[in-house]
This record gives structure tokens, sequence and C-alpha cells, in this order.
């Protein structure tokens, strides 16, 4: 054998495996892809409530003071929410 026909062996060898690798590996990103689509879609974990004792609250306060005691907890409340989800959004 000469040495072109040598280098010409290995190229084409090269040429195989790396294709072969690219393919496999094309095919595992995908395949991962679809496992996690699926098991996003049919596998959701539910939520677990953060609250154990809720509060009762009246549906009519009877003074300003408790009216203002139910702003303040509403208030309270959203900028709670607005924390964890911003919390939340940093760690994707």
């Amino acid at each position: 054998m000469n040495p072109s026909d040598l280098i010409s062996e290995g190229s084409s060898l090269m040429l195989f495996g790396m294709g072969f690798v690219f393919l496999f590996l094309t095919l595992l990103v995908l395949v991962t892809s679809l496992m996690s689509t699926i098991i996003d879609r049919y596998f959701q974990e539910p939520v677990p409530s953060t609250v154990a004792n809720p509060i009762p609250v009246n549906s009519q306060p009877s003074s300003s003071d408790d009216q203002g005691e139910l702003v303040a907890a509403i208030s309270a409340a959203i900028q709670m929410h607005r924390t964890k989800k911003a919390q939340a959004e940093k760690r994707r």
C-alpha cells in the first residue's frame, strides 16, 4: 500500500466515525428533549400549599380598623407572592 491509499482510507474512516458520533449525539439530544416534554406534560408535581393554618377573614369588616388590617394583610400577601416569584425566576 502506498501512503496516499493509507491517507485516503484514514480520512474516510475519520469522516465515517465523526458522522456516526454526530448522528448519535443529535439523536441523544432529540430523545432527551422528547422525554423531558413528556414528563413535564403528564407527570406534573402538585404545588404544595405554604399556608398551614389559614386565618379566617370576615366577609364584611365591622370597622375601619378591621378594613385597614385587611388591606395590610392583602398587601403583605401580594408582596410575599411577588418576592417568591422573583426568586424562582432568578433560579432559572
